[in-house]
């Protein structure tokens, strides 16, 4: 299995790693690859997710950006509120 080994990780860091280590039963190691498993998945989703958006809007066929109504006079009549 390959080695991964982190230098010059932040004091505060590790000591939560380490806190939350223990709260979970598992060691410092085992920790770890947990939390870098979960940030991947998330990136990985938020990508997904995005692609997703994109191809609905693509899907909506909108001919005319000028449909879309102006940011800042949206933002002044909420402010006029």
């Amino acid at each position: 299995m390959p080695l991964l080994q982190v230098r010059d990780c932040p004091q505060e860091l590790y000591e939560t790693i380490s806190q939350v280590a223990k709260i979970e039963n598992r060691s410092i190691s085992q920790q770890t690859i947990v939390l870098l498993k979960n940030a991947l998945n998330l990136t990985q989703e938020r990508k997904l997710r995005r692609k997703s958006v994109l191809q609905r809007i693509k899907n909506l066929n909108l001919k005319d950006v000028d449909t879309f109504p102006d940011p800042g006079k949206l933002i002044r009549e909420d402010r006029d509120r």
